[in-house]
């Protein structure tokens, strides 16, 4: 069995804490953080010992592993001290705010010899994995281009899904940079999964709300492996609802172009009533459900969870599952990306 613990109950956090009801020989032990109501809900979900303050949570004896969601200017702290203590580590993205804490927090995972990985997730959309064979297989020759997109309403929830903007989100100092930082380590690590050996290039970025934080970003990137170059835009800018998901990889071979448009389900609302229908025909028959495989990409925090904990029952770490490195490396091309924006 193993003995997990839970830092931050967000959103994100209480996500994984219900995926991980249906992961087999995995137990929650206990769970922090400062809201009550967030902390009600955890013990409702299993967690044994509620804790507001979660460096209280690292002294318990009997953990074999944390997850990590807290905001980013805790990333580092966490991290080094759950390290320190001997247990494995799954923190959400970004690694941390800057590349020097990401260096701390490497030294930590290698000195004590416990595994870290970071929540990139959407190496586990069913589409990604599809486009990624492909690419393996050769069948679209030499990639030339790769453009990566994602653009969503970020923290500024649609009026029909009201929600409040966190504090530390918007402050520069707090979460270290806008959606840049947010929702560029997913597209920057795709890339760098895709096509090793990145370097970027060059990038600009968008001030639409007028805020200290870049609401939009446009980077080039080149892989010195294999010369493709990349096209990542991200913004906070579009107003939808789920499951709209403006979200695409489209690679450019010298035999044929192939875009994860072209893999998606033909029509979302179908998938759901299937994948519903299968998951209560699962319960009928007294077996676990596939948790949010209706949603077709929420599926992927379930999946990446289920690598985590097999990784630490055995030396394998199975792909793909983003290391310490691959969360460095992605805040490496980000921190390079705000110096030469600043320069113009």
């Amino acid at each position: 069995m193993i003995n997990v613990g839970f830092l931050g109950l967000g959103h994100m956090g209480l996500l994984h804490l219900r995926n991980i009801r249906f992961i087999d020989d995995v137990r929650v032990v206990a769970a922090a953080d400062k809201s009550k109501k967030a902390l009600s809900e955890a013990k409702a979900y299993g967690a044994e010992k509620l804790f507001r303050d979660y460096k209280e949570l690292l002294k318990l004896e009997d953990l074999d592993a944390v997850v990590i969601v807290l905001p980013n200017f805790l990333h580092k702290e966490s991290a080094v001290l759950a390290a320190e203590r001997g247990l494995h580590v799954f923190i959400e993205k970004p690694l941390a705010c800057s590349v020097s804490e990401c260096e701390e927090i490497r030294q930590a995972v290698h000195r004590n010899d416990v595994k870290l990985f970071v929540g990139h997730n959407y190496r586990y959309f069913d589409h990604v994995q599809k486009l990624k064979a492909e690419l393996e297989r050769g069948s679209l020759g030499e990639i030339e281009i790769a453009n990566i997109e994602h653009y969503t309403n970020g923290p500024f929830a649609h009026p029909l899904e009201p929600r409040p903007i966190p504090d530390w989100k918007l402050d520069i100092k707090l979460a270290g940079g806008g959606v840049l930082l947010d929702d560029g380590p997913h597209l920057i690590d795709l890339f760098r999964w895709f096509f090793p050996d990145a370097e970027l290039l060059s990038a600009d970025l968008g001030y639409h709300y007028g805020l200290d934080v870049e609401d939009s970003a446009l980077l080039v990137l080149r892989s010195r492996c294999t010369s493709t170059r990349g096209v990542i835009g991200i913004g906070w800018f579009q107003k939808m609802v789920f499951p709209q998901f403006n979200f695409r990889v489209n690679l450019q071979g010298t035999t044929k172009f192939l875009s994860t448009d072209h893999l998606l389900p033909r029509n979302m609302y179908f998938h759901a009533m299937k994948a519903a229908t299968r998951n209560v025909l699962l319960r009928m028959m007294g077996k676990k459900i596939n948790p949010l495989s209706y949603t077709y990409y929420y599926t992927s925090y379930f999946k990446e969870m289920q690598s985590f904990f097999k990784s630490i029952r055995s030396d394998f770490e199975p792909n793909p599952l983003a290391t310490v490195d691959d969360g460095v490396e992605a805040v490496r091309i980000i921190e390079k990306a705000y110096r030469l924006a600043k320069q113009g």
